[in-house]
This record gives structure tokens, sequence and C-alpha cells, in this order.
């Protein structure tokens, strides 16, 4: 099937009146930490990327798409932006384009990316038929870079200074020339911002036409409060449209761009719908895995009351379910596989709770969350009253205010920090 590539309302103005987009946030974590940057915060009038009111997992996010294409049957593009990188969490990212590209084959996919981590997945994406892919690059100085970015996490390692900007930068480069080898269409996002990179804009256009990018988005930063950035004013419209005029002469410019939520429905600048929200968050209250019966919540706790047990610590496990009536209830105490064994214990775990969509432990491993996650079980890091996390996960609430600080760095919902549980 040939793709009706003019369709992108981002990448062709003529199209975004007429045809939408919807953003699957799929991909919580992210691999570098920009001074500008926080998504700890989420209003709706909010445009801008890294916000989102749900995070889903691959099999919500198909669940989700097809019931906002009922709502919003002029959508034409499917994108994974976030809210953190689609390639901080690659294996989230890609199985929701492979289900997404069986599923609707006539459909636009795109991204966009940092790039840090793009470049071993550009011939699957090409093999998908991903069509549009954006790397926003704010520099190509690792001088200029380096008061950007705070940190950059590589291949389980920590980077930060002239170091972290000259990596991210050579990996940006390197995977921009790579789409256009592979035929993708390849747009560049430059934030502008005032003082940093403005003269700057200039130099980065000119680099990346000469690799092949299709279009430039010279779009003015946002002010964030609580970033590092927060004391500096957003430019002025007339030095944004100077920028635009003068990045004009090497690469065709993209003036509509609404700095979109990683969440966005719809024709680009309309605000998501009341329906397409409750949607998602009726997504989101589903197991991982839609299609599955799983209608219990698996809990580690000391004492019966609180979530105050680390995973590997728990002898047993309480189990609840909601009545017809909508109350928690209590339905079952299981056992848990004895010590040792590794891999086999958790997949034993696994088994024991196959039908739990989730497990709320104070504490918890990479090792075993990796085998839950994989066979449907989310593993959530929280702390506080059992009832009110079992009530607020059954019913779609969000949990955020429960949990630890480790496992928010880890889940993405907020950017700030070492980057430890950024990986």
């Amino acid at each position: 099937m040939t793709l009706k590539i003019a369709n992108h309302p981002c990448f062709n103005d003529a199209s975004r009146h007429k045809f939408g987009r919807i953003h699957l946030p799929v991909a919580p974590k992210c691999n570098i930490q920009c001074n500008y940057c926080s998504r700890k915060f989420d209003c709706m009038n909010e445009n801008r990327p890294g916000v989102t009111s749900k995070v889903l997992s691959p099999k919500q996010a198909l669940y989700y798409l097809e019931q906002a294409m009922i709502l919003t049957p002029n959508l034409a593009v499917v994108g994974i932006a976030g809210p953190g990188d689609p390639f901080a969490n690659p294996d989230e990212t890609m199985e929701t384009l492979r289900l997404v590209r069986k599923k609707y084959p006539e459909m636009l996919l795109c991204l966009a990316t940092n790039g840090l981590e793009l470049l071993p997945y550009i011939d699957e994406l090409a093999q998908l038929q991903v069509s549009h892919v954006t790397i926003t690059i704010n520099a190509i100085d690792p001088a200029i870079g380096a008061e950007i970015y705070s940190w950059v996490r590589y291949n389980k390692k920590m980077y930060r200074g002239i170091e972290a900007a000259r990596l991210l930068i050579k990996n940006q480069l390197e995977a921009l020339k790579r789409l256009k080898e592979v035929g993708v269409t390849a747009k560049v996002n430059s934030i502008i911002i005032p003082g940093i990179n403005d003269t700057h804009t200039i130099t980065v256009a000119s680099k990346v036409a000469e690799l092949g990018a299709d279009i430039l988005n010279c779009l003015p930063y946002y002010n964030t409060k609580e970033t590092v950035f927060e004391n500096i004013e957003e430019p002025s419209p007339d030095l944004v449209k100077e920028i635009q005029k003068a990045t004009g002469e090497f690469l065709p410019q993209m003036k509509h761009c609404a700095r979109c939520r990683a969440d966005a429905v719809g024709i680009i600048g309309e605000i998501n719908s009341d329906a397409i929200m409750q949607k998602m968050a009726e997504a989101a209250a589903l197991p991982n895995n839609p299609t599955e019966c799983r209608p219990y919540v698996a809990v580690s706790s000391l004492e019966g009351v609180l979530i105050n047990q680390h995973l590997g610590e728990a002898e047993r496990f309480m189990v609840y379910g909601m009545d017809d009536s909508g109350e928690c209830m209590l339905v079952d105490s299981r056992m848990a596989p004895p010590p040792g064994g590794g891999k086999d214990r958790w997949e034993a775990l696994a088994a024991t709770l196959n039908d739990c969509r989730a497990l709320l432990v104070n504490g918890a491993g990479d090792s075993p969350k990796k085998v839950l996650n994989a066979n449907g079980i989310d593993v959530l890091v929280i702390e506080g009253v059992i009832d009110e996390a079992v009530y607020g996960l059954f019913t779609g609430q969000d949990l955020k205010h429960l949990m630890k600080s480790s496992q928010i760095h880890a889940c993405g919902s907020s950017c700030s920090g070492t980057g430890g549980g950024c990986g």
C-alpha cells in the first residue's frame, strides 16, 4: 500500500486543517536532561512536549487508538513523542509501532526524538514504513550544547558538560544521515533559546541541510518553572521570524508548530476533547494487555495496611479485587516463590499472579520488573495506604503522589535529577 505522505499535518501546511494526528504516550523514560524541560506538571491548557495525562502500555495504546479513531475519524498520523524519548523506551516504542502498522496498514507513522539512541533502530523503522522522524537538534557546537543539556545517559553511563554534548550531537547527526539513506522524511526541530543558541541556529540549519534534512522547525523555547532556564525570557515573535527567514535560505520552514503534548489528538492547535481524555483514562485503567482477563491487583505489605515491603523480601502477596458496588476487597493471599533461582523465581511469581494486572511494592529491582512486565504485570513502586492505591488503580486515578522518588524518575513523570533512574 502506498502511504499518503502529503497528509501529515506537521510536515505539510496544506494538510493541517484537514487531517489530525494522535500521539500515543508509551515512552515515559528520558535519556537526557534539557535545561528547559520539566515533565512534573500536567495542565490540559499546556501545549508542550513532555506532558501527558497518562502513560500507556503498547497494547493499551492500540486499544486507545481504536477508540480514538471512532471519535476522531480524520486521524491520518500516529506518532510517538514521549513523554520521555521513544528510544529511551525502545521495547515499548517498537512494539507499539508494530501493532499499529499491523492493525492500520494505511496509517502514517512518525516519531519525535532527541536522536541519542535512534541509530540502531532506523533500519526496522524503515521496514515498518515509519515515514516521518523528527530530531530535536539545538546545537552542533558542543560548547553551546553543554549549556543546554545538564546530562546525557548512554549505555548505562552518565555524561555531563562538553563530553555529553559532543556525544549527543555525534549521534544526532549520524542518525539524520542514516534516515535519509533509507528514505525517511526527516524534520529537525531547533529550539530558539535567547542568549544561548539564538545566534547559532543558522549554523545548525546549514549542517542539517547538508545532511539531507527535509524541513526545519525553528520554534521558540517555552519558559517552564522549576527548570535551569526558568529565568530566561521566551524569544520575541520578531526574533523568531528573523531566524526563520535566515534559516529558510537552507531549508523549508515549518511555521505552524503548536509544541504538541505527548498525548495530543486531533487537528494541530486544538485541545484534546473530554471524550478523548476519558478514553485515555479508560485505556490506562485496563490490564497492560486489555484482551486478557486480569481482574486483580497484588500487594506486598508487612502488616496488611501499608505498601511497605520490598518485592524481594516478600514471603506472600495479598490479592485485591473490586466488587459489584465498586468497593475494593481482599480476595486471596498467595505465597511467593522461595528465594534464589534468579529469573526463574520471577517467572514463577508471574505464573502465581497471572490474573493480576499490577503488583504494588515498596521497592523492586530491574530484573524482576522486566520479567513481570513481560508477563503483563505492571510493577509499581509506591508507598502509602493499600486501600487508596488499589482503589486508585482500579478507577484509573493518577498515583504519582504515592510513587517513591526513585520510581518517579524511572517512570518519567519528572526528568529533573541525576538521571540515575532514567536509563
